[in-house]
């Protein structure tokens, strides 16, 4: 259920004992700031755990990505420095097209852990 992913991200991100009073005032923060991945970001009707269709806001990958980066929390620091990791290795793959296979692997490692956690 992508409601509980919203709140996972959050309560794996951040501090707050209130993850969706968080993301409330994180939106406020980056909309402030004219950050355009809140404009990006879109409310569909999902199933909730409680069962309800309820409106979640959902986003893209790379703007998901932006929005950890932009998380003032020691809670993200080691999320924000494996993106910086996995964006220098990028670029050096585009160098040396064979390191790409060790990236895969390394994807394909984040999403079973992403995917396990969600469950």
């Amino acid at each position: 259920m992508i409601d509980e992913y919203d709140i996972f991200v959050e309560e794996k991100t951040s501090e707050s004992v209130n993850p969706p009073a968080y993301w409330r005032k994180l939106k406020e923060r980056l909309k402030k700031e004219g950050n355009e991945t809140v404009t990006n970001c879109h409310a569909l009707k999902m199933k909730a755990t409680d069962g309800k269709m309820r409106k979640t806001d959902v986003v893209n990958t790379e703007e998901l990505f932006r929005l950890i980066q932009s998380i003032p929390s020691p809670k993200a620091e080691p999320f924000k420095l494996w993106l910086a990791q996995v964006g220098y290795e990028r670029l050096e793959e585009v160098e040396d097209p064979e390191m790409s296979h060790n990236g895969i692997k390394q994807i394909n490692v984040l999403k079973w852990l992403l995917g396990s956690e969600l469950k």
